[in-house]
């Protein structure tokens, strides 16, 4: 299968490495010290496995570079979206289907404003990365799947044929009927996750761990998934219970994303997370205070490190 990878950091660099370690022709898109690192070196996974190098790839900085191809694995922050979504035209022109494994609920619904709704398959991503070094990416967890649907349920034959390809590769993936359900489901933990260790600046065995901090990171679990059942999402009665639970058992010293991304002064993707959950409660009536005091907070790091008042 061709495949190019739109966001080449830790997901997309992670899932795009594995496929092309598994013999599929993959293009990695990206700029800059990482994409010049890739092309001196290759692309370096360090994994709880081991270290694996992807050489045998395409490292190209434009969409226009690629050529035909049948995925576009989209994997950009979600502050980019749209600008990364119109780069990817000709490819979808030519055929290209796009799977969407970003953070947060209404990517593929942006993406498809842009490229067409029946051009997009959304889609989630359950792993731990960041990079470490241009062309260097470090993986803190085996959590190593995807999972990916179209948005009338159907198991089409391009969904099956990626999630084979995947499969073949050597990582789970699954082309599930109800996408926005499982999505939602992710959510309620992912968008906690990222508010709490954004706000504490501490890591996953702190927050989950500590009697005092648990109920708020409870109640905050239970906003997101009041949400998702004010959206229509059929979330189980307990999602916050379990969102705790599989928090508690995450490695002690893992960080959300977005922590990384506040910790060197980078944008950030608040606003598609609690920024997101403290909209969509707004317009149906739910009230999500620990979301909106976790945005507020983070919201003058939205666009990187403030700049010190004259």
């Amino acid at each position: 299968m061709r495949i190019a990878v739109m966001g080449s950091g830790a997901v997309g660099g992670y899932f795009g490495g594995l496929l092309a370690l598994g013999g599929h022709e993959v293009s990695f898109i990206a700029r800059g010290a990482h994409l010049e690192a890739m092309r001196r070196q290759g692309l370096v996974l360090e994994t709880p496995a081991g270290v694996r190098t992807v050489t045998g790839a395409r490292f190209v900085a434009a969409p226009a570079e690629v050529g035909a191809c049948d995925v576009v694995l989209f994997a950009v922050k979600a502050y980019d979206i749209e600008s990364a979504a119109a780069a990817l035209a000709p490819l979808v022109d030519r055929g290209a289907t796009v799977v969407s494994v970003l953070n947060g609920v209404d990517h593929q619904d942006r993406i498809g404003a842009v490229l067409g709704a029946r051009n997009v398959l959304g889609g989630l991503a359950m792993v731990s990365g960041v990079i470490v070094a241009p062309g260097v990416i470090r993986y803190t967890s085996p959590m190593s799947s995807l999972r990916f649907g179209e948005a009338d349920g159907s198991m089409s034959a391009r969904g099956l044929a990626f999630r084979d390809a995947c499969r073949a590769a050597g990582f789970e993936a699954e082309l599930v009927g109800d996408i926005a359900a499982a999505q939602w489901g992710k959510f309620v933990g992912l968008a906690t996750n990222a508010a709490l260790c954004s706000l504490f600046r501490l890591p996953a065995g702190y927050i989950y761990h500590d009697p005092e901090i648990v109920p708020m990171a409870l109640a905050a679990f239970g906003e997101v998934a009041a949400v998702a059942r004010a959206e229509g999402i059929a979330l189980p009665a307990d999602a916050p219970q379990r969102a705790l639970a599989i928090h508690q058992a995450f490695p002690p010293t893992m960080y959300a994303s977005m922590y990384h991304d506040l910790a060197k002064g980078r944008p950030l993707e608040l606003d598609s997370l609690s920024g997101h959950v403290v909209r969509r409660g707004r317009a149906l009536g739910v009230a999500t205070p620990v979301h909106e005091v976790a945005y507020l907070a983070l919201k003058p790091y939205l666009h990187g490190a403030p700049k010190p008042l004259a």
